[in-house]
C-alpha cells in the first residue's frame, strides 16, 4: 500500500498541490475460498492475518475424510502456478484457494 500512496503523493505534487497528505486503506478484500474435505465448501471473506487453521473452521471443519497434512494453497493470482503444499499455521492471502485433500487412511 505504500507503493500506491507514493504513486498518488508524487502525482499530486506535479502541478496540483504543494504538499498533498495521502492516505490509502482497504475496503474490501478478495475472498478466499476453500475446497475440498471440507463441512461448507466456498467463497469466504478475507480478513488479514488469516491462517489455514481459521479458514478450516471458517469453513466449517474437516469431513471425516479429510487429511490434516495434504493442504495446499493455490493462488488466483497465476493460475499457472502449481500449488503450494500448507500447514494449519500458513498463512492465507485475498484470492487463495485451500484445498483439502482426502485421506486415504
Amino acid at each position: 500500500m505504500e507503493e500506491v500512496k507514493t504513486t498518488i503523493h508524487d502525482g499530486l505534487l506535479d502541478g496540483y498541490l504543494i504538499n498533498p497528505n495521502v492516505s490509502v486503506s482497504i475496503l474490501e478484500y478478495r475472498p478466499f475460498f476453500v475446497n475440498g474435505q471440507v463441512m461448507k465448501p466456498g467463497s469466504y471473506p478475507y480478513h488479514p492475518g488469516l491462517t489455514v487453521n481459521k479458514a478450516i473452521t471458517i469453513a466449517g471443519g474437516f469431513t471425516e475424510r479429510a487429511s490434516k497434512t495434504n493442504l495446499f494453497i493455490s493462488s488466483s493470482d497465476d493460475p499457472e502456478a502449481k500449488p503450494t503444499k500448507a500447514t494449519l499455521l500458513s498463512k492465507l492471502q485475498p484470492g487463495d484457494i485451500l484445498t483439502v485433500a482426502e485421506s486415504f487412511f
